[in-house]
C-alpha cells in the first residue's frame, strides 16, 4: 500500500464515474459520464443525498477507515488497495461512524472527520457519492463520551462522573454542510446516559432512573418510556431499538415514508413517534447488552455476557436466542437470504453461524488473538459487516482481514498495514 499524506486533509481520488441519475445497486463496471455535461459541476443526484461539490459514483466507494495509536486516520480504498494518510486528530479511544463521518472519541472530547464518501439510501435503490475529505474539528465537553450515531444524527453523552455529564445532539444537516451545530446540550447528573438520535429529537437513555427521555430537537421533554438498566441502541429499517434488561423499546417513526418522498427523515415530526416495547421471551439467556448488523436490514444481533446471543427481527417483534458453544466477544447479523451471523470468538478467530438454527457453518484460525490478549487493545477489535464481506482490524498483527462468510469464511484479502490500526470502522457504506 502506499501512503500519501497531505499537509491537511486529502481530498480524496476520484477514480469511478458519474451517473446522471437514479440507478439500481451495480454489479459491474462503472459506466462513464462527461464531466463536461454537468454544468458548473454541479453534483447530480438532483438532490438524492448529493451536496456541492460532491460527484456520484456508479458504486460505493468502500473504505477501510483507522486510527493509529498517533491518531494518523489512515484511508484503505477496498477498490484499489491504496491508503492515504487523511490527517490526524489526537489518540482516541473510541470511534463511531454511520459509513461517513467519523466520531473519535477521548476524555474531553470528540473529534469529528467527514470522510468524503458515503451511500445514499433511496428506499429500493442507493446513491453513491464521493467528496474531499474533511476534519470538521472538536466537541468539547466534561467528561468521557459515548457516542451513538446513524443515518438519522449522532448524540454524545459527556460522562463526567461526579461533576455530572452532558447530554450533546448535533445539527446533522449542519455536520453534511461541514460545520458542528448542537441542536441542545443539556446538563445532566446520570452516570452512564446515552443520547439515540431519532427524527425531530432524540431518546436519553437515564439508567438511574430506569427511564429513556424522548425529547425534541431543543432538548424539551415530549415523554417519557419506562426501560429498566437501558444498554445498547442501534437503528434498523424499521426503527430504532434500545435495549432494557426485559427486553427493547422500538421508536417507530414516519421516516420510512418521508425518506421515500426524497425529503429528509431528521426533519420529521418527532411528536410522530411510537414506542413499542418487545419483550424477551421466558427461558432464554441473560439480555442483550450491545447491538450489531448490517446496515439498514431488520434484524440485529445482540451480544451477551455468556456464549449466547440474540437475534431481534424489528419487522417481526421477535427475539430469538442461539449459543455459541464458547464465549465469544462480538456479534453481528449480515441478515441475508441465509440469515448469516458472524462472531468473533475470544480465541481471535470468526465464526459464521446459522441464525435460523445457531449452528456453526465455518471458521477461520485465530486471526487476532494477540490484540484480544492485550487490555490496551482488546476493546477497539471490532467486526464490520457488510453484504459480501466482513472486516476485522488487528492491531497487534498490524492487518485489516477481509472475509467472505458465504465460502467457508475464507480469508479473502490481508492488509498489512505500517501502523497498527487500534479502532477501524467502514466508510462509504
Amino acid at each position: 500500500m502506499t501512503s500519501r499524506a497531505p499537509l491537511f486533509l486529502l481530498a480524496l481520488t476520484a477514480g469511478a464515474a458519474l451517473l446522471a441519475g437514479c440507478q439500481a445497486a451495480p454489479g459491474g463496471p462503472a459506466a462513464t459520464v462527461d464531466p463536461a455535461s454537468t454544468p458548473d459541476g454541479e453534483a447530480l443526484g438532483d438532490g438524492h443525498g448529493a451536496i456541492a461539490g460532491a460527484r456520484e459514483l456508479a458504486e460505493p466507494a468502500l473504505h477501510l477507515t483507522s486510527i493509529a495509536a498517533d491518531g494518523d486516520i489512515h484511508h484503505l480504498d477496498l477498490i484499489d488497495e491504496q491508503s492515504e494518510v487523511l490527517g490526524r486528530v489526537a489518540p482516541a479511544d473510541t470511534l463511531d461512524s454511520e459509513g461517513r463521518f467519523l466520531f473519535a472519541g477521548r476524555d474531553g472530547e470528540v473529534s469529528i472527520v467527514d470522510s468524503g464518501v458515503w451511500t445514499w439510501n433511496h428506499i429500493d435503490h442507493f446513491h453513491y457519492y464521493e467528496a474531499p475529505a474533511r476534519l470538521l474539528g472538536e466537541l468539547e465537553g466534561t467528561g468521557v463520551p459515548r457516542t451513538v450515531t446513524s443515518d438519522l444524527g449522532a448524540g454524545v453523552f459527556f460522562d463526567g462522573g461526579e461533576l455530572g455529564g452532558e447530554a450533546v445532539l448535533l445539527d446533522f444537516e449542519a455536520l453534511k454542510e461541514g460545520e458542528i451545530v448542537e441542536s441542545f446540550r443539556l446538563a445532566l447528573d446520570v452516570p452512564g446516559a446515552f443520547v439515540v438520535p431519532l427524527p425531530g429529537g432524540a431518546l436519553i437513555a437515564d439508567p438511574s432512573a430506569d427511564e429513556l427521555r424522548h425529547v425534541d430537537a431543543t432538548g424539551d421533554t415530549l415523554e417519557t418510556i419506562p426501560c429498566d438498566d437501558p444498554a445498547g441502541s442501534i437503528a434498523t429499517n424499521v426503527g430504532v431499538v434500545v435495549g432494557c434488561a426485559d427486553g427493547a423499546v422500538l421508536a417507530v417513526t414516519n421516516a420510512a415514508v418521508t425518506n421515500a418522498a426524497g425529503t429528509n427523515a431528521a426533519a420529521t415530526d418527532a411528536a410522530h413517534t411510537a414506542f413499542e416495547r418487545i419483550p424477551y421471551p421466558p427461558g432464554g439467556p441473560g439480555r442483550a447488552l450491545s447491538f450489531a448488523a448490517r446496515e439498514s436490514r431488520p434484524t440485529v444481533a445482540g451480544r451477551t455476557d455468556s456464549s449466547a446471543f440474540w437475534l431481534l427481527d424489528t419487522r417481526e417483534r421477535a427475539w430469538t436466542a442461539h449459543d455459541a458453544g464458547e464465549p465469544i466477544v462480538r456479534v453481528s447479523a449480515v441478515d441475508d437470504a441465509d440469515e448469516t451471523v458472524v462472531a468473533l470468538a475470544a480465541d481471535g478467530s470468526v465464526m459464521v453461524l446459522s441464525g435460523a438454527t445457531g449452528e456453526q457453518l465455518a471458521r477461520t484460525a485465530p486471526l487476532v488473538a494477540a490484540s484480544l490478549a492485550d487490555p490496551a487493545l482488546a476493546s477497539g477489535v471490532d467486526l464490520v459487516v457488510d453484504q459480501r464481506r466482513t472486516y476485522l482490524g488487528g492491531p497487534s498483527e498490524r492487518a485489516l482481514f477481509e472475509l467472505d462468510p458465504a465460502d467457508g469464511a475464507r480469508v479473502a484479502r490481508t492488509f498489512s498495514t505500517d501502523h497498527a490500526p487500534v479502532l477501524v470502522t467502514e466508510t462509504g457504506r
